[in-house]
């Protein structure tokens, strides 16, 4: 048995490289960007106005000019006007190019118009003002977006603006995901009282299709020699296995046996936490790994939180969860030398620090518990009792405000 940091940094040293992709940028939401945007032009691509108002030359209204005639407006997506001589001006609207000529805009608000002749107001005109200079965003050839970063509505839309219409992303591990287990059917059929339907393969396939991960779904029967042949099958197939149920010590857990014999090396099995206890993990010589969870739902909602998704963080942009920590807010007692993980409900206080609130469940087969939670409190196995106000690392499954 490993503690759960040995087994964090047993998963975590088996990165793995998928290769890269192209994707429409239209379908980039949630990818990987694997390449550094460039800017294909000049942002702005020139210089114009952030105002509505007029554009005059500065050395104008230096030289003692203060009424203008208006000789042309202009738009955004309008060719410019130029002003030719010192008492012409040209009204000029949010995001619409500046002349050459102009340089300097007067807000609507501090100018008087009047018959086409427009009168300045104010005093404290400066040359340059109310204007987006030409390249000062980026120039053209300057990166906008550096590879390696989850892609966001925002870079789509930099993406848009730099004309990319396709995008190398990091390719995703091919996934498929097996249920084991004789006494689970199908959603669409009514159990009988000593059956239950699969869930746990629907829920981690939620869970994976938020990451933009395509994941298959296969169950297998408890036959030793069946689930070694469906195994075989998918190492062939797959990059990664995820499994939920067969590995504890019952007479009918084949499921380490059946790893073993499919050449996939066992790396650990069972951790010392609860739940997920039983939890098994190894790795294939040509490169696939396996993660064999209990088949309890709590148990493999917590390993898959726990363990998988830093694990694809790191894949996929070698980059660690973040530390987020909470403040127990009632005394918790647990006694078995394990590390605990414990469904909790976490809010923001006045003094805008997190809050966990423990929930009592009823043990790690009660599923129906995790829709009032929205994360998990890891408590060290070194205590027993933890008290109101100590500060604990929390595992986040749900938006916590």
């Amino acid at each position: 048995m490993v503690t759960v940091e040995q087994a964090e940094q047993i998963i975590n040293s088996q990165n793995r490289d998928y290769g890269n992709e192209l994707v429409s940028f239209a379908n980039s939401l949630g990818r990987v960007l694997a390449e550094d945007l460039l800017a294909d032009r000049d942002f702005p691509p020139c210089n114009r106005s952030t105002m509505d108002g007029i554009g005059i030359s500065y050395s104008a209204l230096i030289g003692g000019h203060k009424t203008f005639t208006i000789i042309a407006t202009i738009a955004a997506g309008n060719q410019p006007v130029e002003i030719t001589h010192p008492n012409e001006c040209v009204e000029i609207m949010t995001g619409a190019p500046l002349p050459d000529s102009v340089d300097a805009v007067i807000r609507y608000e501090d100018v008087e118009i009047e018959a086409g002749v427009a009168i300045v107001l104010v005093e404290n005109v400066k040359q340059g003002q109310n204007i987006h200079s030409k390249g000062k965003d980026k120039r053209s050839g300057d990166i906008v977006a550096n590879a390696g970063q989850v892609i966001t509505p925002s870079l789509i839309g930099i993406a848009a603006s730099v004309g990319k219409t396709n995008l190398l992303v990091k390719k995703h591990p091919r996934v498929v995901v097996l249920s084991t287990g004789d006494e689970l059917v199908g959603v669409e059929e009514t159990p009988t009282l000593y059956q239950i339907r699969r869930s746990n393969s629907h829920t981690v396939k939620a869970v994976l299709e938020q990451f933009k991960i395509e994941v298959d779904l296969l169950h297998i029967n408890d036959n030793q020699s069946f689930i070694k042949e469906q195994i075989d099958t998918c190492l062939t197939n797959y990059d990664v296995l995820i499994l939920s149920g067969g590995v504890s010590m019952g007479k009918f857990d084949f499921v380490p046996n059946a790893l073993a014999e499919a050449g996939v090396q066992c790396m650990f099995h069972k951790v010392q936490q609860r739940p997920g206890k039983p939890f098994w993990f190894g790795t294939h010589k040509d490169g696939q790994i396996v993660f064999a969870f209990p088949g309890n739902p709590v148990s493999t909602f917590l390993c898959l939180h726990r363990y998988f998704l830093p694990w694809l963080q790191i894949v996929r942009d070698n980059k660690k969860v973040p530390l987020v920590r909470a403040i127990l807010d009632k005394e918790v007692t647990f006694n078995p030398n394990m590390q605990y993980f414990m469904q909790v409900k976490v809010g923001v206080n006045e003094e805008g620090q997190l809050v966990a609130t423990p929930l009592e469940g009823n043990g790690s087969g009660d599923f129906a518990n995790l829709l009032e939670s929205n994360a998990f409190m890891e408590l060290p196995k070194e205590k027993t009792v933890f008290c109101k106000g100590e500060v604990y690392r929390i595992w986040p499954f749900k938006l916590i405000i």
